[in-house]
């Protein structure tokens, strides 16, 4: 058993620690991270537009942190709206959003730790991040970091993307960054609604290629009387001259504990 895992304060310990290595080891690398807004107009080329629900029926969590999860959002979308990622530059997540405190504005909502869905300050704005890698999956900018959750901890209710494409984040050392290699700038645009949070990745010069996500050898199966859930993250890249596939990709497999019941239980493979 793990020290952390012995008692809270020991958990809490080893978050600062690792805070604090995270923190020296982004002074040491000198990336040229993306910090400057452009908000009174928008880039002329539209890369990926998305939106997710704000609301879903998430097992028997509590609807009101879900309301939370909203003024979460909205403070942290703001730190991201508008930002330009000009040639060289890196986006780091935490970088704009920062530390979300009471001080801020944040307030108690829905996290993942350790297997469990827990209450925390700032919780839900890995709604964010997930939107952000899903719609960086469609430009070619590159993900240099991304984490993902090591559970699936709801059913499918109202999911409209593949399992499994989304993006963890905790501060400082659980990250999503992504880099732009193009001599080419892009803008970030993300907002919320009364019912979604909406983003949009626009380019300063047209794109030759287009992006395709699909999933594959998506499956449930036990192991060790416990479920899983795996699948498999594909992308084409499609000349939009020709219409030609210039590339296929694996992006992601996923292999994750299922921690609510499977309706189906026949189709559940036995390994």
């Amino acid at each position: 058993m793990r020290l952390s895992e012995i008692h809270p304060i020991f958990y809490h310990l080893r978050i600062q620690q690792k805070r604090l290595v995270r923190s020296l080891i982004n002074l040491k690398n000198g990336q040229k991270l993306a910090t400057s807004k452009l908000l009174s107009t928008t880039f002329p080329y539209t890369c990926k537009k998305h939106q997710s629900l704000l609301r879903r029926t998430l097992g028997e969590s509590d609807p009101q942190l879900q309301e939370n999860k909203i003024t979460n959002l909205k403070i942290a979308a703001s730190k991201i709206d508008g930002i330009i990622i000009k040639p060289g530059e890196s986006v780091s997540f935490w970088k704009l959003v920062g530390k979300t405190t009471k001080a801020k504005g944040y307030i108690e909502g829905m996290q993942l730790s350790r297997g469990e869905v827990k209450k925390g300050i700032g919780g839900g704005i890995c709604q964010l991040a997930n939107l952000l890698y899903w719609m960086v999956l469609h430009t070619p900018l590159v993900v240099t970091e991304r984490h993902h959750h090591s559970f699936d901890p709801f059913p499918d209710s109202g999911r409209t993307l593949p399992f499994g494409s989304g993006a963890s984040v905790f501060y400082n050392y659980v990250d999503l960054r992504f880099y732009n290699p193009t001599p080419n700038s892009f803008q970030i645009k993300v907002w919320v609604t009364d019912k979604h949070l909406k983003g949009a990745i626009f380019s300063k010069e047209e794109m030759p290629y287009s992006y395709h996500i699909d999933e594959r050898n998506h499956q449930f199966l036990k192991q060790n009387g416990k479920n899983f859930r795996q699948n498999e993250i594909w992308r084409k890249i499609i000349d939009k001259r020709t219409g030609q596939m210039i590339k296929e990709e694996l992006l992601i497999h996923n292999f994750s504990e299922v921690k609510y019941p499977i309706p189906d239980l026949a189709h559940v493979e036995n390994c």
